[in-house]
């Protein structure tokens, strides 16, 4: 069976950022998987334009070829004011028919609320791209500052359960039938 190719996704560009910490732990559990091959985007290193501009920039074009070839997505998510980062709402909307019929699950990062508002409106917005969100994700209070406990890496194992069963169903379905939107 063909590794499932999962992208994982460091939603934040701020300076100083949390993401790029827990991304590399949940990378680092993810390559353990024989039947997952992952690779890594930071929107940090990507130069997206200020304003929507009138053609794609090449930023744009690389970042929509990404989500294209991948089978499977981890965002990688603050919860800044209850919701997710801005940055994070370009990019995604960067893409359309290549979210479709993709399952994508949450490693989300906040004080107290682990991120999970920020989950929530996100799965709206997944939602409206025809892209499937797995149930269980990975949540991490940063006011007690703990990272790789008991209770994350079970989440992470199931998470990455359920993106490996879903990824394979829909990558199967996507080559016996194409989706309709």
């Amino acid at each position: 069976m063909t590794p499932l190719r999962l992208t994982v996704i460091i939603g934040s560009t701020r300076e100083g950022r949390t993401g790029e910490r827990i991304a590399r732990w949940f990378v680092e559990r993810a390559t353990r998987r024989d039947d997952i091959a992952v690779t890594v985007v930071d929107l940090a290193d990507y130069a997206f334009p200020a304003h929507y501009p009138g053609e794609p920039t090449p930023s744009m074009v690389s970042f929509a070829a990404t989500v294209e070839v991948a089978d499977a997505f981890v965002v990688v998510t603050p919860e800044y004011n209850h919701s997710f980062p801005a940055s994070l709402k370009q990019a995604i909307d960067y893409g359309y028919d290549e979210w479709q019929a993709k399952p994508v699950g949450f490693v989300s990062y906040g004080c107290r609320s682990v991120g999970l508002h920020a989950v929530e409106q996100l799965r709206t917005v997944f939602t409206a791209l025809h892209a499937t969100t797995v149930r269980d994700g990975v949540g991490i209070d940063l006011f007690h500052g703990e990272l790789d406990t008991e209770q994350q890496r079970q989440d992470a194992a199931v998470l990455l359960d359920q993106l490996s069963w879903w990824g394979h169903a829909l990558r199967d379905g996507r080559s016996a039938r194409p989706y309709v939107s």
